[in-house]
């Protein structure tokens, strides 16, 4: 484009200088001879102009005849090719009404089936031949679209079950073979009494606590569901648990018995063994270990093997609610100390070389800035569910864009990348080795993520995303009909007194998104329409076609083509718009909530003699308001921009864009620290580590540190008061003025 436009003023340029010399010469030929101008020359040259003038306005009319009116409605700027010499070329950027229109009638179920049965495969484990198959069906198909696609190619760690034979759990005499495993699991034999724990969770390993039952040592036994298998482990850990048994409760899955279970314990995303750094070919670094590896054996078991050691178990009842589960014939009961078992974890790690395929559409006036919508391609078994709706409504996705582009006119302002990703089983593996890879250049040119996961297993509308796009989401709501009821939006559908409270959800680390969220800080969304228990399959062989239909009610294709539909509109409305459609003063109220709630807990303490009175919260209230100030200077500033002022977009953009960026916090280590994010992140640095850090100090915990939390405090606070700075935009509209009331 600014080469086109060089390319305009020099033939303006060259245009003006001969007229000017033509107009010289002219008055130069006409001082030298004498004045000739007799009313009969006068008349003559009146006549001949007027003559001329008619003439030439006739020709310009028939070779310019008027135009039909067009629809849809466009705005057309000039602009010449580069070589200067061929037709001006037009961008188009269509009415947003018949941008939408097209989609839906692009997208149809008809189209989906065929990509669900042409993705469709019984075995396709990351970095296998069937992986490997799938992904170049997809560059093929970018190619077909005229994409322009590209692989990123990587050599990652992955841990499969025992070579030979299966990880084994003893409970007395008996011995149990489990062919389903946990990656990255620690290896080896560990013995010690079998304690019941419930789901896992930190509020579980309390409840034990409280009835003076102490789990170190102990092998933890828990329910699958409510967190992650990760997450159980590493509160297992926390409690100096010995090793930990995951098995599926029937009052939760409605399964066969002796179904097993897949999945990994790595408490963080991308490979383990390269942290915070891209396992790039040939790269030679020092050993390392991501800090989220746990340290203890961990496997699963089925549902048959939970029942044979339950029912052998004896010690007292479990807290109220904990023996509410489905297996025949069991008492539940914590375990005594003389439950002893066994567990033995042979797991093998492997290298596997891991594709990424890409295909770019690029924007036409900033093709340097893009979204990216992404779909997992690995599965454990069959992954109908996990991985083949994703990747067929990926390729669904790029079609439709394709076509939009080539048979409207349509011309987007930004990019959209379609990304599919491999071993997302793993945690996602793929898509965090991209980032790793890029994060330099993705920073400020990846304003968002949209992914397309496990995107329908059920009948409800659920999400999670960054606070900046729930205006966006809201939006889109709006306009897409009711896969139940064509009649009426989705908005409609799931809106009661609050429509965030009946949609929205917290990012967690298991959330395809996270990695982008909270490693790289580009505002993420990740969707799904899923049932009130959750799909029971996903991280099991029976992930399958039959399974999925009948899990949603045989509407699989209507409720695949909604989906497609939301993440389709909210790219479009990404790329289509002047400016960017992220609400920077979404995070206010999250700020003012957090910093609320920690006042409310120093007050508490400072009044009980808990926390010094020298601790301060004026620089932390400030912070606050200079964010909340400067993104409200920032939404003034876009009500009354001059959309058609390109660079004054740009430039509001970018502030746009560096808002989730700037809540990572510059004062830890990637590599022990990766989800930098004070807000939505994990670690020390964060407000809910600081909540929990006086939480601690209220319980009189040991781990409670006065100075450290002070650090928190200082650290924290600068954070937020960078990215208020950041977003004020120039160096003199920054405000750092302490406001004490």
């Amino acid at each position: 484009m600014e080469d086109n436009s060089s390319q305009v003023e020099l033939v303006l340029s060259g245009d003006m200088n001969q007229e000017d010399e033509v107009t010289h010469h002219f008055h130069q030929s006409h001082a030298s001879k004498p004045s000739q101008h007799s009313p009969r020359n006068i008349c003559f040259m009146v006549t001949a102009a007027l003559f001329i003038f008619a003439f030439g306005f006739l020709i310009g009319y028939l070779a310019h005849p008027k135009t039909d009116r067009i629809s849809p409605i466009c705005i057309e700027s000039e602009s010449s090719e580069d070589d200067g010499n061929g037709p001006l070329e037009t961008d188009v950027f269509l009415d947003w009404s018949n941008l939408t229109a097209f989609l839906k009638t692009t997208l149809t179920t008809s189209s989906i089936e065929k990509s669900l049965s042409q993705f469709s495969s019984d075995s396709h484990e990351a970095g296998s031949l069937g992986d490997e198959k799938l992904g170049e069906k997809v560059l093929k198909i970018f190619k077909d679209y005229n994409m322009k696609p590209w692989t990123d190619e990587h050599f990652v760690n992955v841990q499969e079950g025992p070579t030979r034979g299966t990880n084994r759990v003893t409970f007395r005499d008996a011995t149990f073979e489990e062919s389903g495993y946990l990656a990255y699991s620690a290896n080896g034999l560990v013995k010690g009494a079998v304690l019941y724990a419930y789901y896992g969770q930190v509020g579980d390993f309390k409840q034990l606590q409280d009835l003076n039952i102490n789990p170190s040592g102990r092998i933890v036994l828990v329910r699958a569901g409510k967190i992650s298998f990760a997450e159980k482990v590493a509160n297992a850990a926390s409690v100096n648990a010995s090793a930990v048994l995951i098995y599926p409760d029937p009052a939760d899955y409605t399964f066969d018995e002796g179904t097993a279970l897949f999945g990994h314990v790595h408490l963080g995303c991308g490979d383990p063994y390269t942290p915070g750094f891209p396992s790039f070919n040939n790269t030679h670094f020092p050993p390392a270990k991501s800090s989220g590896l746990p340290a203890i054996p961990a496997q699963t078991i089925t549902a048959s093997t939970a029942g044979a050691i339950m029912r052998k178990m004896e010690g007292p009842d479990p807290p109220r609610g904990w023996g509410e589960g489905g297996l025949p014939d069991v008492s539940y009961k914590l375990g005594r100390d003389n439950d002893t078992g066994s567990v033995e974890v042979s797991n093998v790690l492997v290298g596997k070389k891991i594709l990424n395929v890409f295909g770019v559409i690029k924007g036409f006036q900033d093709p340097d800035r893009y979204v990216v919508i992404g779909a997992q391609r690995d599965a454990w078994g069959p992954g109908y569910a996990s991985s083949t709706v994703g990747t067929s409504l990926l390729v669904e996705l790029a079609r439709t864009f394709s076509e939009m582009i080539s048979k409207t006119g349509f011309k987007p302002r930004r990019s959209v990348v379609f990304a599919s990703w491999s071993a997302g089983e793993y945690g996602a593996v793929g898509a965090t080795e991209w980032l790793e890879g890029y994060l330099s250049s993705l920073n400020m040119k990846a304003f968002s993520y949209i992914s397309l996961d496990g995107v329908v297993t059920g009948p409800f509308f659920k999400a999670s995303a960054s606070p900046l796009m729930y205006d966006l989401i809201q939006s889109t709501l709006k306009e897409v009909s009711s896969p139940t009821n064509g009649s009426m939006s989705l908005y409609s559908q799931v809106n009661g007194s609050n429509w965030e409270a009946a949609v929205l959800e917290p990012m967690r680390m298991s959330d395809p998104a996270y990695p982008f969220q909270a490693f790289s800080g580009i505002p993420s969304v990740s969707f799904c329409f899923t049932s009130d228990k959750g799909y029971p399959f996903f991280g099991t062989m029976l992930d399958t076609k039959e399974n999925l239909y009948n899990a949603t009610s045989m509407n699989l294709l209507v409720l695949t083509t909604t989906a497609g539909e939301i993440a389709g509109q909210m790219a479009l409305r990404l790329v289509h718009d002047h400016l960017l459609g992220l609400n920077v003063e979404a995070y206010s109220s999250i700020v003012r909530t957090n910093v609320a709630h920690i006042n409310k807990e120093v007050i508490s303490l400072q009044s009980s003699g808990r926390l010094p009175k020298i601790l301060k919260l004026q620089w932390l209230f400030s912070a606050m308001g200079s964010y909340s100030r400067a993104a409200s200077k920032l939404t003034f500033s876009i009500k009354n921009s001059n959309l058609k002022d390109t660079e004054q977009c740009r430039i509001i953009n970018d502030r746009i864009m560096k808002v989730e960026r700037d809540f990572l916090s510059p004062y830890v280590c990637p590599l022990e620290s990766p989800f930098r994010h004070i807000l939505l992140g994990s670690g020390s640095h964060t407000l809910g580590a600081l909540r929990a850090h006086l939480a601690a100090i209220k319980e009189g915990s040991a781990s409670a540190d006065t100075d450290l939390l002070r650090n928190q405090f200082a650290l924290a606070t600068w954070t937020i008061q960078s990215c208020a700075n950041a977003l004020a935009g120039s160096v003199w509209d920054i405000d750092n003025e302490i406001l004490v009331e």
